[in-house]
C-alpha cells in the first residue's frame, strides 16, 4: 500500500514557453462534450427549430418498384388528359395518384382510419364539380378544397394544428419525393443489371441513328417521306411543351400522395404554447360588455321584424337598398371578428376551479347564441336585398359564406361551450367541404339564372350585359325568356361553345347540355340586331 502523503502530492506541470504552442488533442471516442452523430472537426450543423423535432416524421423505406411505375402511368395519364381543358379528367388524374397512395399505404401497412376515408371520398366528390359545372368560379373553389382534403387524409390531424397544416402539408413532399425514389431505385439491387443497361444504351443509340438517317432519307424521296409518316404515330409538336408540363405535373403529385404516405409530418404534435390564464374580472367584463351590446342590436332586429319591416323603410332618411346592402357587409364583418374574439377569449379564459370554467361557458355560450341572431339578420337583409334587385356572383357567394359562417358558430356552441371540444376542428373542416361541395354542385350559375328570370317575370326588368357572362350552367333558365331577351342573353354563351373543341373528357355535363339545348333551339340570326335594340353591345 503506498503512503497517502505521497500520493496526495501533485506532479508538476510544464509552464508554456514563448514558442508555438501544441493545437488541442484529437477528441477521442468517448468526449463527453461531442454530441453523438455531430462532426468531431469543422462547423457544426444548426439544430433544428423545435417544430421540426416534434412534427420529424419516420424515415420512409425505399419505395417498392410498382411505386414509381404507377407514378409514371398517373404522368402519362395526366399528358394525355389534362392538356385539353378540365373536365372528368381531374377526377381520373386524382384517382390516379389515389392508387399510387394505395400502393404505399399497402407497402408501410399503415393502417386506414374512417377519417381518412372521408376527406378521400369529399375529395372525390369535390372533384366531380368540374365533370358537372361549368362556371369557373365554383369550380376553382372546389378544386382548392379538394387538395387541401387529400393533403389532410394523406396526414391525418385532430388539433387545429393537425388539421390546418395538415391540409396544406402534400407541397412539402413535392420536393421530398423525386429525392425518396430516386435514391430509392438507386439503391436497389436489380437482377441483370448489366444486361438491362447494355440494352437501353444500344437502344438508345438505335433510336439516334434511324432519326438522323431515317430523315435524311424522307428528304431526298418523297416516297419514303409517305412511308415513314405512316409508320409514325402524328403528334403536334406545339402541344409538346404543355404535356411535358402536365406529365411533369401529374407524376410529382402522385409520387408526393406516396411520399406522404411513406413519412407523414405528424402536424398534431406542432408545440402551441399554451395562452396564459387572465383573472375572472380582467376576462369576464369585456366578454359581458360585448354580449349586452350583442342583445342590444339582437332584441332591436327582433322589434323591426315583428314591427314591420316596411314600416321602418317607409321612414325619412332611409334607403331600402344601402340598409340592406352596407348592413350585411357590417353584419358579415362582425360575424368574422366574433369568431376572433372568441377564439381569443377561450386561449385567455380562468379555468382553475369549477366555478370559472362555468363562467366561460355562459359567457362563450351566450356570445355564440346571439352571434346567430346577427348571422340571421345580415342573412335576412341579403335576402330582401336579392328580391328587390336580383341575384349576383357576389351576393351569392357572401350569403353563402355567412350562412357557413353561422354553422361554424353552432358547433363551437355544441362542441366548445357545451361538450368536449376534441372533434371540433374536423367537424369545422368537414363543414367547410359541404359547404363547398354543394355550392359547386347546386349550380350558382344557374341559380343566379333561374332568380333572375322570375324576377324579370314579376318586375319587368332584366339585366342583360350580366347574364351574357355567365357560364353553360345557366342556358337552361334563360331559355325560358322571350325571344329577343332569349337570344341576347344567349349569344355569348353560344359563340363560346361554338369556340370549344374539346373532347368528352375536357367537357362538363352542363356544357353537354347547353349544346344539346342550342343546337335543338338554335339563337337567331338577328341576335345582334336584338342587343343592339335593347341596348346591349
Amino acid at each position: 500500500m503506498s503512503d497517502p502523503s505521497t500520493a496526495a502530492t501533485p506532479k508538476p506541470q510544464p509552464q508554456p514557453g514563448p514558442g508555438p504552442q501544441p493545437g488541442p488533442s484529437r477528441p477521442t471516442a468517448g468526449d463527453p462534450f461531442r454530441v453523438p452523430g455531430q462532426p468531431a472537426w469543422g462547423p457544426r450543423p444548426a439544430p433544428k427549430p423545435l417544430w421540426e423535432q416534434a412534427t420529424e416524421p419516420p424515415k420512409p423505406a425505399a419505395p417498392a418498384l410498382r411505386v414509381p411505375a404507377a407514378g409514371l402511368a398517373a404522368g402519362l395519364l395526366s399528358a394525355a388528359v389534362l392538356s385539353d381543358g378540365i373536365g372528368v379528367n381531374l377526377l381520373l388524374c386524382a384517382l390516379a395518384a389515389a392508387v399510387v397512395a394505395g400502393l404505399a399505404v399497402r407497402q408501410t401497412g399503415r393502417r386506414v382510419r374512417p377519417w381518412t376515408l372521408l376527406w378521400a371520398g369529399l375529395t372525390i366528390v369535390l372533384l366531380a364539380v368540374p365533370a358537372l359545372s361549368d362556371a369557373g368560379w365554383p369550380t376553382c373553389l372546389a378544386v382548392v378544397m379538394a387538395v387541401a382534403l387529400g393533403s389532410l387524409a394523406l396526414h391525418g390531424g385532430a388539433r387545429w394544428t393537425g388539421v390546418l397544416l395538415g391540409s396544406l402539408g402534400i407541397w412539402g413532399h413535392l420536393v421530398a419525393a423525386p429525392r425518396w425514389v430516386v435514391s430509392g431505385l438507386l439503391g436497389r439491387q436489380y437482377p441483370a443489371r448489366a444486361r438491362v443497361v447494355s440494352l437501353l444504351k444500344a437502344s438508345a443509340v438505335a433510336v439516334g441513328l434511324l432519326v438522323v438517317f431515317g430523315g435524311l432519307f424522307a428528304s431526298a424521296d418523297s416516297g419514303m417521306a409517305s412511308l415513314l409518316g405512316g409508320l409514325l404515330p402524328s403528334a403536334d409538336l406545339s402541344d409538346l411543351p404543355l404535356r411535358g408540363l402536365t406529365f411533369l405535373l401529374g407524376l410529382l403529385v402522385a409520387l408526393a400522395a406516396a411520399h406522404a404516405v411513406a413519412a407523414p409530418r405528424r402536424w398534431d404534435r406542432f408545440p402551441v404554447k399554451a395562452g396564459r390564464p387572465r383573472g375572472r374580472l380582467e376576462w369576464a367584463v369585456p366578454l359581458a360588455a360585448l354580449n349586452l351590446l350583442f342583445g342590444v342590436f339582437v332584441v332591436e332586429q327582433v322589434l323591426v321584424l315583428f314591427g314591420g319591416y316596411e314600416a321602418v323603410m317607409s321612414k325619412p332618411g332611409i334607403l331600402p337598398a344601402e340598409y340592406a346592402r352596407q348592413g350585411f357587409w357590417q353584419l358579415l364583418w362582425v360575424t368574422v371578428l366574433t369568431l376572433g374574439v372568441v377564439a381569443l377569449a377561450r386561449r385567455w379564459a380562468p379555468r382553475a376551479t369549477a366555478g370559472d370554467r362555468l363562467l366561460v361557458k355562459g359567457l362563450l355560450g351566450l356570445l355564440g347564441t346571439l352571434t346567430l341572431g346577427v348571422v340571421a339578420s345580415a342573412l335576412y337583409r341579403m335576402l330582401r336585398y336579392m328580391d328587390n334587385f336580383g341575384l349576383t356572383r357576389l351576393r351569392l357567394s357572401v350569403a353563402a359564406l355567412e350562412l357557413w359562417l353561422g354553422v361554424v358558430f353552432l358547433l363551437v356552441i355544441v362542441g366548445g361551450v357545451l361538450t368536449s371540444q376534441r372533434w371540433l376542428p374536423r367537424a369545422v373542416m368537414l363543414s367547410a367541404a359541404v359547404a363547398v361541395g354543394a355550392f359547386g354542385l347546386v349550380g350558382p350559375d344557374r341559380l343566379i339564372a333561374e332568380q333572375n328570370v322570375a324576377h324579370f317575370q314579376k318586375t319587368g326588368h332584366l339585366d342583360v350585359a350580366y347574364l351574357q357572362g355567365l357560364s353553360a350552367d345557366a342556358v337552361p333558365a334563360l331559355q325560358r325568356l322571350p325571344d329577343s331577351y332569349r337570344d341576347c342573353t344567349l349569344l355569348v354563351i353560344d359563340r363560346d361553345l361554338g369556340n370549344r373543341t374539346s373532347p368528352w373528357y375536357a367537357t362538363s355535363l352542363a356544357a353537354s347540355r347547353a349544346r344539346q339545348i342550342l343546337r335543338d333551339h338554335p339563337v337567331g340570326p338577328d341576335a345582334d340586331w336584338e342587343c343592339a335594340r335593347l341596348g346591349q353591345p
